[in-house]
């Protein structure tokens, strides 16, 4: 089981690696990871399962961020259509994404950034995701609003990229163009 004790913080050399692809068929201590990644962010929303294991909610975990440096993170978030996107995800890659970009009008969160880093992140709008599940299947997922930024945040992890990096050093309140807020609940 991973908890919070677990999640390197910024600083650690592997969050600036850029992951390696997981080879199929996965290996048992692939396919445990991909579960467990997933499995912390289950309980990270359980109220009484975070409290108990002070687990910090979160809706995305890559495998760098458990300092395993390989092309795998798990999500579990609802789309504003209802859509219950709750998976790992392996190899994913964007194949394609809107010209048309948001932000969260309240700054992004990482579980290995343990401050408040004030800012606008800009994202595409609609990205287009390729990946493949922990049984080995090909899945595209065409995804917005903050499915679509929680994708963007994680497979940055695989790429060595922190979401602060994105934030304008000079204006991190800058108007991002051709971009429509997204404001969380």
């Amino acid at each position: 089981m991973i908890t919070s004790k677990d999640i390197i913080k910024e600083g650690s050399p592997v969050l600036r690696e850029v992951a390696e692809d997981v080879l199929f068929p996965l290996s048992e201590e692939d396919r445990q990871l991909a579960e467990d990644l997933l499995l912390y962010l289950q309980m990270s929303q359980d109220p009484d399962l975070a409290t108990k294991y002070q687990l910090r909610p979160g809706i995305g975990i890559a495998a760098p961020q458990v300092n395993v440096s390989k092309r795998m993170f798990a999500m579990r978030v609802t789309g504003e259509d209802g859509t219950f996107y709750e998976a790992t995800y392996i190899n994913p890659k964007i194949i394609s994404h809107s010209v048309e970009k948001t932000y969260l009008a309240t700054g992004e969160g990482c579980l290995s950034v343990e401050r408040e880093v004030p800012g606008f992140v800009p994202r595409y709008a609609k990205v287009t995701m390729k990946a493949k599940t922990i049984q080995g299947e090909d899945v595209q997922l065409r995804l917005k609003g903050l499915p679509g930024i929680c994708v963007q945040h994680e497979i940055d992890h695989l790429n060595g990229v922190m979401f602060y990096d994105h934030i304008s050093p000079n204006d991190p309140f800058a108007p991002v163009p051709n971009a429509t807020p997204l404001d969380r609940d």
